[in-house]
């Protein structure tokens, strides 16, 4: 018998505190009941826990796996109304990975999947200031006091202050093209910045994550990544 968030850490979910806030969410089933206490004990011999509805088992080998999420696709592993899920892109895989934070449904780009928790919570954790790098197509021309407000920061919906590191590739008086870096995560951050300076995304692509770079890479193709790309990682985030 182990402690469930223990269990969601070897199974690769995310690591044990990442795990409390998964039970604190109610997003984790042990034998279909909502598990409520995070001291909750799990029997690997014969129970079955799930989270978000997908039964999950002890990891037997790390996994690291770069997409290039097209358009148009979910950033989970299940949708209950039956829509294209990345899933459908590696389902060629046996091995069961999750994929480390999201990309909208209309945004296309890399997307790191993995079943190592433990890395993968810290590289979504704004603590380390992982750099996410976009490459933005929007409305109206976007000016150098533009950069300005938004290095500065801007509120967001949910009340976070939202920053991002902006550069000018290009203005035409209809449209621009700009290239922005961050390095928090916030829900539709990048689009909530542009919009707040009177510029609306029309296209975004992430172009990297992490120093992973999704090139050679058509929409909906993926890799596994080297071994030196996976020490990179865990040293950007102190593993």
């Amino acid at each position: 018998m182990i402690r469930i968030n223990k269990y969601l850490s070897i199974c690769g979910v995310t690591s044990r505190r990442g795990a409390e806030q998964l039970i604190k969410k109610r997003r984790v089933t042990l034998n279909d009941l909502t598990v409520e206490a995070l001291g909750t004990m799990v029997d690997e011999s014969k129970d079955i826990v799930k989270v978000n509805g997908i039964e999950i088992s002890p990891v037997s080998k790390l996994v690291y796996v770069l997409l290039n999420k097209p358009k148009n696709a979910l950033t989970t592993l299940f949708d209950p109304f039956g829509r294209k899920t990345i899933l459908y892109y590696i389902k060629g895989l046996k091995t069961r990975i999750y994929p480390v934070g999201r990309l909208d449904f209309d945004t296309d780009g890399a997307l790191l999947m993995t079943n190592d928790g433990e890395l993968a919570y810290r590289l979504a954790h704004p603590k380390y200031e992982v750099e996410k790098i976009y490459r933005a197509v929007v409305s109206g021309t976007f000016t150098s006091e533009n950069v300005k407000k938004i290095a500065e920061g801007i509120k967001l919906a949910d009340g976070h202050i939202g920053r991002a590191k902006v550069k000018i590739l290009k203005c035409d008086g209809k449209i621009s093209k700009v290239i922005v870096t961050l390095t928090e995560g916030h829900k539709r951050e990048v689009k909530q910045l542009l919009k707040a300076v009177g510029t609306p995304v029309r296209d975004l692509c992430r172009v990297e994550f992490a120093g992973l770079r999704n090139d050679g890479l058509k929409p909906g193709q993926w890799r596994h990544l080297i071994q030196t790309e996976i020490q990179n990682l865990k040293t950007l985030v102190s593993l």
